[in-house]
């Protein structure tokens, strides 16, 4: 005699059970030999309340524990990473990298509408490639690339501050667990995080501040004399003069580049007005060639080339 499906296994269809998660370096840690516990149906998404596979680990020494804390489907919808919520490509908050990409939210808030919306997104990301959901997350951009980290940033996985130390009552001394310093001022912006405005993209402090930094970052505003086609090229390190013309030339014409090894810097002279001026624009505050970011500048000729001052 065939059985009827109960709500219950109905329910449990939408379920997520998955064998890897979904993270960024920074979360992962720095230790390749990472042991990491998974319970299946774990708890339930702080976004969709589906229940999800929970993975546990612990990122490094004296670090804390981390757990996923968002179903993979919705962090594909957002390509953000299930723990920290920041976006796997830039590792910047996603109300920051949608204001640079001119992207809106369309993620439904109510919970039936949100229920429905997920279904259909993971039968879709279950047909085809995750980065074609949403296109626009591809594109590159120069703000998100002078604001994104060249490196996992560690720091953000220390402990939480010891309670105990701050009202003097702790007895563990170095044996604790937790951080023994100050804790952050409660008046502080960035005390107040959740992780729904994070995924949301709203009233997220931390994107606030990268905003107004990025607002506040100087420019390089070309020179009034249009004869200077010359940009002085900093902090070079072990560059070689191929290897500033290989990156230099896809802007335009260069017609000479002079390499000064003792002061680690070279000059770009390119052809035409335009050609610098398109050079500056695109290199400026946002260059790395060898693991260095090079400091770009106009230049003038008078004998010897010299950076002219902002």
């Amino acid at each position: 005699m065939a059985t009827s499906k109960t709500t219950n296994t109905y329910n449990r269809q939408n379920w997520e059970d998955a064998d890897f998660p979904v993270l960024c370096q920074t979360c992962l840690g720095d230790n390749p030999y990472i042991r990491m516990t998974k319970e299946k149906y774990g708890k339930e998404c702080k976004i969709c309340s589906r229940p999800f596979t929970v993975f546990r680990w612990c990122p490094g020494a004296r670090m804390r524990f981390k757990k996923t804390e968002v179903c993979q489907t919705c962090s594909k919808l957002k390509n953000v990473c299930q723990t920290c919520l920041l976006d796997l490509e830039y590792g910047l908050p996603i109300q920051v990298r949608d204001a640079a990409l001119k992207m809106k939210d369309d993620l439904p808030k109510s919970d039936v509408n949100k229920e429905y919306y997920i279904q259909n997104m993971e039968r879709e990301l279950a047909r085809s490639d995750p980065g074609s959901v949403n296109s626009k997350l591809n594109e590159p951009n120069d703000l998100l690339m002078r604001l994104a980290r060249t490196a996992p940033y560690y720091k953000r996985n220390r402990p939480h501050v010891c309670s105990f130390w701050v009202k003097g009552e702790c007895r563990r001394g170095e044996e604790c667990p937790y951080r023994h310093e100050k804790p952050t001022d409660p008046d502080d912006p960035l005390a107040d995080q959740n992780i729904k405005d994070r995924y949301y993209g709203v009233n997220d402090p931390v994107a606030d501040k990268l905003l107004k930094r990025a607002a506040a970052m100087p420019a390089l505003p070309p020179p009034d004399d249009k004869t200077i086609t010359t940009l002085y090229i900093g902090n070079l390190g072990n560059l070689t003069e191929q290897d500033i013309r290989d990156h230099f030339y896809q802007y335009g014409e260069i017609r000479s580049v002079s390499l000064v090894p003792k002061q680690q810097c070279a000059f770009v002279q390119y052809t035409t007005r335009a050609a610098a001026e398109t050079a500056a624009e695109k290199t400026f505050n946002k260059l790395i060639l060898g693991g260095r970011r090079l400091t770009i500048k106009w230049g003038r000729f008078a004998g010897p080339y010299w950076p002219l001052q902002p």
